[in-house]
């Protein structure tokens, strides 16, 4: 699986943390991590929570990536934005218990985390908690297990909800305020990582325009 990792301009100092952590949990599952910053409070590139959304519709609607792992200071603005577009359900996580139920009942591709809120002693241990219980067992299998076939069928709902509510997503980068879109993809590694792992040419060729304009 390979995970995008994003965090917006109020809780970039704690990527390296947040990384970190990620790293020590995934890698030995065989899963590869894309850290597409904010890598510091410093960056040139500053990413609030509406380009997360942004950034994570792109990387995940074109293949670049199978999961995103982004927050804010509560994580409800990122999770707001990122479910603004198509292909992205993203689930508010707090806990490892909201890490599990997500990927049992809900299934989705992203999760937005608070980073800010409930911030103190024990965090790191918190997020290697959830980070763990995302990766437990298989996704969508189910909570509890007798609940299975009707959360997998209004799993299917929603997404079938979702392409008809939402708009394609190149329409909308096309449509969408320049700056904030370009601002959104200018990340010092975002280039590297997404053109070298995009599956969709047409989201390609879209991005591609978008930066060279």
């Amino acid at each position: 699986m390979k995970i995008a990792l994003i965090n917006e301009n109020s809780q970039a100092a704690k990527n390296a943390l947040i990384e970190s952590t990620l790293r020590s949990v995934v890698e030995p599952l065989g899963h590869e991590v894309f850290n597409h910053g904010m890598y510091s409070a410093e960056d040139k590139e500053q990413l609030t929570y509406v380009q997360i959304g942004i950034l994570s519709a792109v990387l995940l609607n074109s293949g670049a990536c199978d999961l995103v792992i982004t927050g804010c200071g509560t994580g409800e603005g990122a999770m707001l934005a990122c479910n603004a577009f198509p292909g992205v359900l993203c689930g508010h996580v707090v806990d490892p218990t909201d890490a599990y139920q997500f990927t049992q009942v809900n299934n989705g591709n992203a999760i937005s985390m608070p980073f800010a809120k409930g911030w103190g002693w024990g965090c790191e241990l918190n997020l290697q908690y959830v980070f763990e219980k995302l990766f437990v067992s298989e996704w969508g299998l189910g909570y509890p297990r007798e609940r299975a076939i009707p959360e997998q069928r209004n799993k299917r709902i929603l997404d079938e909800v979702k392409k008809v509510t939402h708009n394609d997503l190149v329409y909308i980068l096309e449509h969408l305020d320049r700056d904030l879109t370009v601002g959104a993809l200018s990340g010092k590694r975002f280039k590297e990582y997404f053109f070298a792992n995009c599956k969709d040419e047409r989201i390609a060729e879209c991005v591609r325009g978008l930066l060279e304009a």
